[in-house]
Order: C-alpha cells, then structure tokens, then sequence
C-alpha cells in the first residue's frame, strides 16, 4: 500500500538542511557556531541557569558543551559563577552584548529565511507557522 503522504521525517529532513545552509553562512559572519547561537538563544531573556539545565534544554552533550561556554565567557557574550547554595554547580546568564549578538543574528537568519516563506500566500504562511509551533511544543 502506498501512502498518501511522505513520512514527516522525509519532508523536514530537506526542510531541515535548506535553514542549515541558509543560517551557515548567517552564524559564522557573526562568529558563533550553531551550539553557541543556541546557547544564547535558549538564555533568552530566562533568569540564570545551571550548566547541566541548559545542556538538558537544547540536547547537547553536557561534557561537549564546556568548551562552547568558556568560548562565549571569553567573548563577554555570557557570564558563569559558582551557585552559592551548591559550589559544584555553574549558574549562566546571558550577557548585554551576548543579547545583542543574539537579536542581530536572529533578526538576519529571519532576513535571510524570509526568501523561504515569501513561496507561501499568507495564509499558508501563518498556517505553516502556527503548526511549527503547535508540534515543536510536544
């Protein structure tokens, strides 16, 4: 029996790849990876978090992710101190110029990403959006 429709995984997979080479280029003009542009984004406007909550909160590794941090520290883009009620833990907060660096970003990658959506009328755009958002709740 032939489905009706491709497997969901079978359409955002290109999907995917298009917003990877689209943000690419974005990203390094701005010097972040995609990890640290996570980072910031997901510090967001958030009070401070631990290291391993915020590993946890965008899926990356937490021994991997150290690295990304002491980069974004260096850079000012972000601050790390020991939690005073626990020594062992890193408390995170995102920094004035890591916001800035975040808002810029995000505005060009939605600039560059524009291009994709102009293919849609309007209402299939506010559609499109409103389910990308409805499923990437679950």
């Amino acid at each position: 029996m032939t489905s009706a429709r491709p497997d969901l995984a079978e359409m955002i997979g290109p999907l995917g790849r298009t917003l990877l080479a689209i943000e690419a280029p974005i990203l390094q003009a701005n010097g972040l990876a995609m990890w640290a542009y996570a980072v910031l984004l997901h510090l967001g406007e958030q009070p401070v978090r631990t290291q391993n909550a915020l590993a946890d909160g965008i899926g990356a590794d937490r021994t991997r992710i150290i690295k990304i941090l002491d980069d974004l520290t260096a850079r000012g883009l972000i601050r790390r101190w020991p939690d005073p009620a626990d020594r062992r833990v890193r408390l995170l907060a995102i920094t004035d110029e890591g916001r800035r660096l975040r808002d810029a970003t995000r505005t060009a990658i939605q600039a560059a990403e524009e291009e994709l959506l102009a293919r849609l009328t309007p209402p299939e755009r506010e559609a499109f959006l409103s389910a990308l958002r409805k499923l990437s709740e679950t």
